[in-house]
């Protein structure tokens, strides 16, 4: 042992391995994928071996000494450590940060992963549930946890519970182990049996979609296009059987933890075997169990949202993207990967199929499935009796507005509601009101450490920056001037939620927004409340736009469908695009028809006329074509990077002395932009400068990028300045 060398990953900000002295009690079995501790600097953090080698560039009596080895075996399985190595590479990220990226918190931490062959924590109900029931009357949130545990006999862990019921288990089940109603057991480690409830009869296009993904050998890319309310996870349901009866483990990925207590609920309704969710709405314990779980074999799917796809997993048999479209899938800071992308990836390593889901795919699945990489699956039909619902463009125009509403939409919401429907509000704004203004003088409440302007959060009587969430006191007079007058401009989803009270006093008006859903539970709470009726009109942001179904929700009203006609940022036709289609999928979901409004200033836009007369599927198309002529993403690869700075010069001239000591690259192929002021010139307090690099081929890209990188680790200035690469930007901001 005394002779090897072992090259450590360290999470810091430095593109480089580190070299070390084994331990000196050290004995065998070193080897890549271990945890230890050693000093880095002042301080013992937890770095990962990658290699165990026999030589170095150091000199041997500089070499600091390991000063413990933490685990027995690897953590993460040789598929994981070379998809690790990958996205170092790919996204140009050290390896230190990725590894711990990758990991749950507690393993970053140097925490014991608890061996699995002891066994996984789980709780049961230790009496008849009836027993259970009658010693619960007035204690509800126990009384729900003993009914979850008694529709799953082989146990809950505290992390299912707690996704399952959408609130903390661990007090409560505390409470029902003290009153002797619940016992802990352990998990024997064997695989349980596959049991089924009884699935829904699928039709010919869901039967035929199903068939294609089971009947796949190896890799393959399924894009399960269909409409909204076509009846997707009844698709992904079956595919999960298939992949379980053959003794495999499954990942699905959804985009938002909003949408996974409804998955959740309706995957463990219909599949026997246990479930793993993670998110980053559970503890750090509950997620150290539930990731272990996933890579002991115990968890047969794992269901989660972004960092889920991290999970290691030694029977993958399928990989399944929910909403594939979703930004949400992209990180925006520290490592900015995209989990549908190393979905792909992940599912290509492991030789299995993957299905991308969505009923708006983004442009780049498209195009691959005109090039013939993805296999198209289409669900064109709702499932059930429902029909589509209709598009309708209101030209608000010269209208008259109440509550920013035109009068023909507010006739429209009477006559649903008088017929015991349900009415969604969709603003994608939240907030009170996103300006507030003086009147006599034309002062504006401007974030001081934004270029941008405060939102007027009314109930909490605060100013909110929604870019760099710094607050302020309501002024009671005009700083400027001192005028009283200071007026709320434009509309919120608060604002909007007050002044809808007031035009129909007697309707149960519910809001949901991330300001109404902070709380732990609140947005399971809300759900479901829409679902028993007891809210019959909904005003909310695109939490509600996403994966919901509301059976009486008849009418779905878009509010403001200007926002996204004259971004600057080339996907914000997509994007809008995709939204509307989302939101409107809300409406007619059960036997009902649904109605969709679009309030809009513009209904000649092109973009609102295609997708009202001839749907997403025709907007796509052209939005392609336009990509293509303009050379612009699917059809090119970008890449942005980003300074920041205190002084407002300090970024931009980093990046231009990255350039100057870079070197202009020698490709005809690869185009830089800038450096140029970010949009928001200013964020946080600090300013932002930027530069974004275009290329056809992606290894013309990739081959600039890494002498870029290394050039601005040594740029004059790298270390006064904040600096970040984004490879595949889907914010241009």
């Amino acid at each position: 042992m005394s002779d090897i060398i072992l090259r450590l990953a360290i999470a810091a900000p430095l593109d480089r391995l580190f070299d070390y002295l084994p331990p000196v009690d050290a004995t065998g079995g070193l080897q890549p994928g271990l945890r230890v501790r050693a000093p880095f600097g002042r301080q013992t953090v937890v770095a990962y071996i990658v290699a165990v080698v026999d030589h170095t560039g150091v000199p041997r009596a500089q070499l600091k000494r390991v000063v413990e080895v933490l685990d027995a075996q690897p953590l993460l399985s040789g598929i994981m450590w070379d998809l690790l190595a990958w996205v170092a590479s790919y996204y140009h990220h050290p390896l230190g940060e990725v590894i711990a990226t990758a990991l749950p918190v507690r393993l970053r931490e140097g925490k014991a992963a608890t061996a699995i062959a002891s066994g996984m924590p789980r709780w049961v109900l230790a009496v008849p549930v009836d027993q259970a029931g009658l010693a619960l009357q007035r204690a509800p949130q126990q009384m729900r946890i003993a009914a979850a545990l008694a529709a799953h006999p082989a146990g809950l862990s505290v992390a299912a519970l707690t996704a399952l019921l959408g609130v903390g288990a661990g007090v409560a089940l505390r409470g029902l182990r003290d009153k002797s109603l619940v016992m802990q057991c352990v998990a024997s480690g064997s695989l349980p049996t596959v049991t089924t409830s009884v699935a829904p009869p699928l039709n010919a296009a869901q039967q035929a979609a199903v068939s294609r993904i089971t009947a796949a050998q190896g890799f393959n890319v399924f894009l399960l296009e269909g409409v909204t309310g076509s009846g997707k996870t009844e698709v992904y349901l079956a595919a999960i059987v298939a992949a379980l009866q053959r003794g495999r483990q499954a990942l699905v990925l959804v985009p938002e933890i909003s949408l996974t207590p409804q998955t959740l609920a309706r995957f463990n309704d219909r599949l026997g075997v246990h479930l793993a969710v993670l998110h980053s709405g559970l503890t750090d314990n509950e997620r150290l169990n539930a990731w272990l779980e996933a890579r002991s074999g115990y968890a047969r799917v794992v269901l989660g949202t972004r960092s889920a796809v991290f999970t290691p997993l030694p029977d993958l048999g399928l990989v399944i993207v929910d909403e594939e479209h979703d930004l949400s899938y992209k990180q925006q800071d520290g490592l900015r990967y995209s989990a549908r992308d190393f979905a792909l990836r992940y599912a290509q390593r492991g030789n299995v199929p993957v299905v991308l889901g969505s009923a708006t795919p983004a442009l780049e699945s498209l195009a691959n499935v005109q090039r013939q990489r993805y296999q198209r699956l289409a669900l064109p039909e709702r499932a059930g009796d429902a029909k589509p619902p209709q598009l309708t463009l209101l030209d608000v125009r010269r209208q008259p507005m109440t509550a920013n509403i035109a009068a023909p939409l507010i006739l429209a919401i009477r006559h649903h509601l008088a017929a015991g429907e349900q009415v969604l509000m969709f603003l994608n704004r939240r907030g009170y009101a996103p300006v507030l203004l003086c009147h006599d003088c034309g002062w504006v409440a401007d974030c001081a450490r934004c270029h941008a302007r405060y939102t007027l959060h009314q109930q909490r009587k605060r100013l909110i920056c929604h870019h760099c969430d710094s607050q302020a006191v309501v002024p009671a007079q005009c700083p400027h001037c001192t005028s009283l007058d200071l007026r709320p401009i434009g509309y919120g989803t608060q604002r909007l939620a007050d002044e809808l009270t007031a035009l129909f006093p007697a309707v149960n008006i519910l809001r949901i927004d991330r300001d109404t859903m902070r709380n732990k539970g609140a947005l399971s709470a809300a759900m479901s409340e829409v679902r028993s009726g007891q809210a019959q009109l909904l005003v909310g942001t695109q939490m509600l736009a996403k994966g919901h179904d509301f059976p009486n929700v008849t009418l779905v009203a878009v509010l403001d469908a200007d926002q996204g006609l004259y971004s600057t940022d080339f996907r914000a036709t997509e994007h809008l695009a995709q939204l509307i289609i989302q939101v409107a999928g809300r409406a007619g979901r059960g036997v009902k028809p649904g109605r969709v409004v679009i309030q809009t200033h513009n209904p000649d836009h092109p973009l609102l006329q295609i997708l009202v007369h001839r749907g997403y599927a025709a907007y796509a198309a052209a939005a392609l074509e336009e990509r293509y002529a303009a050379r612009l993403p699917p059809y090119a690869h970008l890449a942005l990077a980003r300074a920041e700075a205190s002084g407002a010069r300090a970024a931009h001239d980093f990046l231009q002395a990255t350039l100057l000591r870079a070197g202009r690259p020698p490709l005809t192929q690869l185009e830089i932009l800038g450096p140029v002021p970010a949009p928001m010139e200013r964020r946080a307090g600090r300013h932002r400068a930027q530069m974004l690099f275009s290329a056809v081929e992606r290894r013309d890209l990739h081959a600039w990028l890494n002498v870029w990188r290394a050039a601005a680790a040594e740029a004059p200035g790298a270390r006064q300045v904040r600096w970040s690469l984004d490879v595949d930007p889907v914010d241009l901001y």
